[in-house]
Formats: structure tokens, C-alpha cells, sequence
């Protein structure tokens, strides 16, 4: 009798476990066949300048209204940081990757290197706002940088009279935005009056560089009828170094990127105008465009951007000039608050 009873535990134990294993491998099944969703990867240069972390924020939004999840990578303005994390997407096996590229000439060939790895994986590659040289992207999306040199210049033309000196402190060559913009920005200043006495870039886009440049400049010549500043950021401490001297507000200072702080100073007349740059389209059409390319749809753009040495699909936005009197119309209560615009000044 108790063998009996003996033998039948231990059937139902066997049955019980049976049954556990079964269970489990059913769960099993069921997670390896659940879709993770579109996987995204993107990796910014720095959040130093101001308009990153607002492409940042409308970027990822616009993404995940999509369906996709984004992985948000920063690589500090360190080119060698930022193969890693290409490379950390490669591993995990990202839908797309994303790059606004370190504007540093360091170890270039190392990037290309990684989205011909991206690549060899299949996952497609979108380089954002600035173009990777020679690497092949599957998309180039930006704004017309020749449009904001020349609406640049078409400024200082018109509020100069088309008589005078610039000094002109551009971003590092290494961004290939840069060349674009004073490009454009020669083109228009090309048969007239305007003349540009010195240029100087900041490498890494660092804004005390504004700063320096001025004062040495002031130090050393008359005073210029003209800065053009590769961003807003050097505007600012271009004009910082112009108030030393009390010049502030008679000289021709202009920039890109429409900052908060800029649309203030032009309000306040120290800076002359700014070139707007819509990022919310360019940062939710470039999240449009990337799940589309997730989901396995050919990219059709109207045009393409020679990188070098391939012509890739190049989506391309336009830029919009801001000054005193289009403030209201282009910026306030869209880009900026009207409160924070005008802090400084009673309306």
C-alpha cells in the first residue's frame, strides 16, 4: 500500500514538472516572436550649442509618436567616443542610426570606417544637419547652408549701405556646413563694397572665441563696420567684447541659430539679425524619414548632395532671416515666448 502511494507522488510530481517546462517554453516562444519596435540610435556632437538639445527633444518626440524608440548618444565633441557609439548601435542591432558629426578633422577615416560597418550590418545611416564626407550616408538632411550665407550678406549689404570692413569668425572648416555658409555669404558680397578684412574659425565651435578675436582685432585696427559670426553663440561674445569698448549696438553683428539670447540682443539692437533655422522640421521630417527608412521604404528626395565621392539623397529646408522688425512674425509665441524675447525691454 504505501509502495503504491509511493509511486503515485511520484507520477503527479512528474506530471507537474511536465507541465512547468511546457509553460515555460510556450513564454519563451511568445517573447522571441513579440516585435521590439523600430529602434532608433542617434549621436550628437555636444549639447554645447544651444539648438542640439532642441533637435534633440522634437526629434525623439516626433519619433515616438511614430512607434519607434530612440537611443540618445552624446559624444562630448569627441570623434573617437562617437565611432564607439555607432559602433554600440551596430551591436544592438538599431533600425537606423543617426549622426550629427563631431566637427573635428580627428580620426575622420574612423567614422567612415563605422557606417561602412553600419552598412555591411544593413542598417542604413542618416547623417543629420551636417554632411559625412566620402562615406555613402543613405540620407543627408539639412538647410540650405549656402542660403544662410547669403542671407547673411544680403543683410549686411543692405543695412551697411554696401560700404565698409567685416570681420567675419566662422565655425571649424571641419564642419562642412561652414564652407557652405561662407560660400554663400561670398557670393552675395562679391562686385560690391563690402570688404572682409580678416577671418578667423573657432575650432569646436567654441564661443569664447568670438570674444578673443574681437578684442584682438579692435586692439589692433579700426573698429569694423561688420561681424558675421558663425553662430549666435559667437555672436554673443562678440558683442560681449564690442561692450567693453562701448561699441555695442553700432557695429553690424550677425549670426544663425535664432538662441533666445540672440533674439534678445536684437531687440535690444546689439545684434542685427539672425538666420532662423526651423529644427522642428528639420528634427521631426528627419524622425519621418528615418522610420520610413526603418521600415525597409526607399528614401525619394528631389535632390542629392555629392559627399565627395557618391551623390546621396539630400532633403534639403530652407532658412528664414530674423531682424527687429520680423521678430513678431517669424519667432514670438512659435520659437521663443514673447516674455522671454523681451525681458529686457518694456514694450
Amino acid at each position: 500500500m504505501k509502495r503504491a502511494i509511493r509511486l503515485l507522488s511520484a507520477m503527479l510530481c512528474a506530471l507537474l514538472l511536465a507541465g512547468c517546462v511546457s509553460g515555460g517554453g510556450q513564454q519563451e516562444d511568445a517573447s522571441e516572436d513579440q516585435d521590439p519596435g523600430i529602434r532608433i540610435g542617434i549621436t550628437f556632437d555636444s549639447f554645447i550649442i544651444e539648438r542640439w538639445q532642441r533637435d534633440r527633444d522634437v526629434f525623439v518626440s516626433a519619433a515616438q509618436e511614430l512607434g519607434a524608440e530612440v537611443n540618445v548618444q552624446n559624444a562630448n565633441g569627441d570623434m573617437n567616443e562617437q565611432i564607439a557609439q555607432i559602433d554600440y548601435f551596430i551591436e544592438k542591432k538599431m533600425d537606423v542610426i543617426v549622426i550629427v558629426q563631431v566637427a573635428s578633422d580627428e580620426n575622420v577615416r574612423g567614422l567612415k570606417d563605422a557606417v561602412s560597418r553600419a552598412h555591411r550590418a544593413g542598417i542604413p545611416v542618416v547623417a543629420y544637419d551636417r554632411l559625412i564626407l566620402d562615406a555613402d550616408v543613405d540620407l543627408y538632411i539639412s538647410f540650405d547652408n549656402e542660403e544662410v550665407g547669403r542671407l547673411m550678406a544680403r543683410h549686411m549689404r543692405e543695412h551697411l549701405q554696401d560700404q565698409g570692413t567685416i570681420l567675419q569668425i566662422c565655425g571649424p572648416m571641419e564642419d562642412y556646413n561652414v564652407p557652405q555658409v561662407m560660400r554663400g555669404f561670398d557670393e552675395v558680397l562679391r562686385g560690391g563694397q563690402l570688404d572682409v578684412a580678416k577671418t578667423e574659425h573657432a575650432a569646436g565651435w567654441l564661443p569664447e572665441t568670438g570674444f578673443l578675436v574681437t578684442s584682438s582685432y579692435l586692439s589692433e585696427n579700426q573698429t569694423p563696420d561688420g561681424i558675421m559670426c558663425g553662430n549666435d553663440s559667437i555672436a554673443g561674445q562678440a558683442i560681449r567684447a564690442l561692450s567693453e569698448r562701448r561699441l555695442a549696438g553700432r557695429v553690424c553683428v550677425v549670426g544663425q541659430d535664432a538662441d533666445l539670447d540672440a533674439c534678445q540682443r536684437i531687440v535690444e539692437g546689439t545684434q542685427c539679425m539672425t538666420v532662423y533655422k526651423p529644427v522642428e522640421k528639420l528634427a521631426r521630417r528627419a524622425a519621418e524619414m528615418s522610420v520610413n527608412m526603418a521600415k525597409g521604404e526607399t528614401v525619394n528626395t528631389v535632390e542629392t548632395m555629392n559627399d565627395g565621392s557618391h551623390d546621396v539623397p539630400y532633403e534639403r529646408l530652407a532658412p528664414v532671416a530674423v531682424t527687429k522688425e520680423n521678430m513678431d512674425e517669424i519667432i514670438t509665441g512659435k520659437y521663443h515666448e514673447e516674455s522671454d524675447i523681451y525681458l529686457n525691454v518694456n514694450r
